[in-house]
């Protein structure tokens, strides 16, 4: 079957991979979903191309030779114009304590080679689902809490009337603690619902991975960051002074 061609509407994707023939098999399989497709072979290439333009997602491989993948993914989350570009992180490595450590750096998912070509194109077809979501629920769905504001069909989150920029796993943080305002979730809870992690996942790396993402949330949300609440011993709640209420 030959490639379909993208229209420029279409999403684009940058492939960071070092090992040509997975790169091309890689690139292969998006381009013949439709997407339009950019490859680089290293560390240093990835962030020239993202500079450039940046894409809709990032297929990165984390061995990289010379800036290593995990290198490339911090460097993405700290700079405002990617700090929200969706990541899937590609790996030799099979341990569930490789795979949370990709997660805790702000990856949106996780693939170990080798992999199904087809379970790949379903992976980013699912993270970009969730990333861009607008339009996808008629009339929308507002989740409020005091000045913060969750739009879920927009995919979008303001304080004070001020865009906030979220990861997309951070995003799917606030709305789990907003839709369930006042009520304490498990870590657990939490990670099985923003990150899809299966639940057999220790406690000691369930605490690792919410407590690290809970932090930057709350950094993010600013002066109202306390809102989100520490139950010790099982997890957290957002809970809104009732000065702030209404």
């Amino acid at each position: 079957m030959e490639p379909r061609p993208a229209p420029p509407s279409v999403p684009r994707i940058l492939v960071v991979e070092d090992e040509p023939d997975i790169a091309a098999l890689i690139a292969y399989q998006l381009t013949r979903e439709g997407f339009r497709v950019e490859t680089a072979s290293s560390g240093d290439q990835a962030l020239t191309a993202v500079n450039r333009e940046v894409p809709d997602l990032v297929v990165l491989d984390r061995m990289l030779p010379g800036l290593s993948g995990d290198e490339v993914l911090r460097s993405l989350r700290s700079e405002v114009a990617t700090q929200s570009l969706p990541v899937l992180v590609l790996t030799a490595k099979r341990e569930q304590e490789d795979r949370i450590q990709g997660l805790e750096l702000g990856a949106d998912d996780y693939l170990t080679k080798p992999f199904s070509p087809r379970e790949l194109v379903l992976r980013v077809q699912s993270i970009l689902r969730r990333s861009d979501q607008a339009g996808s629920e008629p009339g929308g769905r507002l989740l409020r809490a005091g000045p913060l504001a969750l739009d879920v069909a927009a995919h979008q989150v303001s304080l004070n009337g001020e865009e906030l920029n979220l990861t997309p796993t951070e995003f799917r943080l606030l709305q789990a603690l907003l839709e369930r305002r006042g009520r304490t979730q498990s870590r657990r809870q939490l990670l099985e619902r923003a990150w899809d992690v299966e639940s057999e996942v220790s406690e000691r790396i369930q605490t690792r991975t919410v407590d690290m993402h809970i932090r930057r949330l709350r950094s993010k949300l600013g002066a109202i960051g306390d809102w989100v609440e520490t139950v010790r011993g099982f997890g957290y709640r957002i809970k809104v002074p009732e000065r702030e209420d209404g």
